[in-house]
């Protein structure tokens, strides 16, 4: 059994991601909490139909998915900025890094999967459907914007944690990482998928607490 709180690597850009708390869950508070968790769910219902327990596929899709909201959010915050001239109070960088992060999650799962046809035809479709509803959400309503991918983060921090038991127990073989990630996370030279799925359930946890920062501090106004 994993324990509930564990030291995580350090990240890239050199910021310790410190202990992660990987039962974290925000109740919601109010209707626009609900209906952004109701979506969340909606989600992930699809995601279990059609990928099971096959992790390293899932998570090819899912990342090319999560990979929109940051880069979303944060042409708008800088299109916001410009109109109202101030100051973004570092929500743009926030969120491209964001989106950076996770089209490297992305990068490493498809030399670990090696997608089919069909999914490289669902991640166009998804992506292209996602992206296009996503933009309208955050355009008009940005706190459950932010709160739909904080509850996101939350679902991936728990696909990578079954994806770790699963490698843990031997059902998934523990392939060596590829040298991409090994580059990204400044893993060890021998680094297998295990310490690859620590690494990028870490990134998702603090996606997950920034997220739900940015739609408290919009609630808040």
């Amino acid at each position: 059994m994993l324990n509930t709180a564990q030291t995580q690597p350090t990240h890239p850009a050199g910021r310790p991601t410190g202990r992660i708390d990987l039962t974290a869950h925000r109740q919601p508070q109010d209707r626009r909490d609900r209906i952004a968790l109701g979506v969340v769910k909606f989600m992930r219902v699809f995601a279990d139909a059609f990928f099971s327990s096959r992790y390293g596929h899932r998570a090819v899709v899912l990342e090319t998915v999560a990979a929109v909201p940051g880069m979303v959010g944060g042409l708008l915050q800088h299109l916001r900025a410009l109109r109202h001239i101030r100051d973004d109070q570092g929500w743009i960088r926030e969120l491209l890094d964001e989106a950076e992060n996770e089209r490297m999650h992305l990068m490493t799962f498809i030399k670990i999967a090696e997608p089919s046809r069909f999914e490289r035809f669902l991640i166009l479709m998804g992506q292209g459907v996602f992206f296009n509803l996503y933009f309208l959400l955050y355009l008009f309503a940005p706190r459950v914007a932010h709160r739909v991918v904080g509850y996101l983060e939350e679902e991936a921090v728990i696909s990578y944690t079954q994806y770790l038991e699963k490698v843990d127990a031997g059902v998934i073989e523990n392939v060596p990482a590829p040298q991409l990630a090994i580059d990204y996370w400044s893993l060890g030279a021998d680094a297998r998928l295990r310490d690859v799925i620590i690494a990028v359930r870490a990134d998702e946890a603090g996606h997950r607490d920034k997220n739900h920062e940015f739609a408290d501090a919009l609630k808040a106004g």
